[in-house]
């Protein structure tokens, strides 16, 4: 594993450290208050470009962390149009 590849792999799971925690307290509270769906649309768009990008001729193992992180942005977006405001 390159330096560069571990880097990349550190700030992957630094950016994943807060969504648990955010689903956490949305399942718990069915509160949405705060939350952009807007902001976590664009941080979908950029996980969406990690993938394609390792998938397009750069593969390695930092492809399942940008995975794993759209996948927790996405049930945090998915809890944010369950319990948005109506």
């Amino acid at each position: 594993m390159s330096i560069s590849t571990l880097f990349e792999a550190i700030m992957l799971v630094c950016f994943a450290a807060g969504w648990p925690f955010s689903i956490a307290k949305t399942l718990r509270t069915r509160q949405v208050a705060g939350k952009s769906p807007v902001f976590m649309a664009v941080v979908e768009a950029g996980y969406l470009a990690g993938i394609l990008y390792k998938l397009t001729g750069h593969p390695d193992i930092v492809l399942v962390f940008y995975v794993f992180n759209f996948l927790l942005v996405a049930i945090d977006l998915a809890l944010y149009i369950r319990y948005r405001p109506r």
